[in-house]
């Protein structure tokens, strides 16, 4: 029995040893200037760029994969800081128009219990069971709009998120060197 646990014990050193080198051996860096435009993007991980999340875009941004006006949720502000922080032109968003703020709101007396828009939100913001009635869970919606599509009865609406002293926050800060009249489409 003792030696069964001193083999266990020796074995479990000479892998701890092994996994510690590794991890120095091995290290990666993170990429800085990803980290720094993963910083800037609002975390809504709702994939409207394109990529699934936040960080898969910042990491093509940084590695010039993908231009900096994808990000529909940032908008215009996230375009400018983000064309001051890699020495780019602006650009205007590849989506159109920025989109004011909004809320998915589930009128629950059309929702069936489908599930097809708690399997869409990424941010899992939406509650429910299958064949019961889901809500929102307003502190966690970014709203995305990736739960409407895939509703078969439009139960889900936006709602604009009026400005008030709770959702008020404070603007990015437009960069000295780029005025917001040179991102006009005309």
């Amino acid at each position: 029995m003792l030696t069964a646990i001193f083999a266990f014990a020796a074995l479990a050193a000479v892998f701890g040893l092994i996994l510690g080198y590794s991890a120095i051996r091995f290290h990666v860096e993170g990429d800085p200037v990803a980290d720094q435009v993963d910083a800037v993007l609002p975390q809504t991980q709702c994939g409207q760029c394109g990529f699934p999340g936040c960080r898969p875009y910042a990491d093509a941004v940084a590695r010039e994969e993908a231009e900096i006006n994808k990000c529909v949720p940032g908008g215009e502000a996230v375009v400018l800081i983000l064309a001051d922080l890699l020495g780019k032109d602006p650009m205007p968003l590849a989506a159109g128009e920025e989109k004011p703020k909004a809320l998915a709101v589930i009128d629950e007396k059309e929702c069936i219990g489908c599930t097809l828009c708690l399997q869409a939100c990424p941010v899992d913001a939406i509650l429910g069971a299958a064949k019961q009635m889901h809500t929102v869970i307003a502190g966690e919606c970014t709203g995305c709009e990736l739960c409407l599509p895939p509703c078969p009865v439009e139960c889900i609406h936006m709602i604009p998120i009026s400005e008030a002293l709770e959702t008020w926050k404070w603007p990015y800060p437009a960069s000295p060197h780029h005025a917001p009249a040179q991102l006009s489409t005309a």
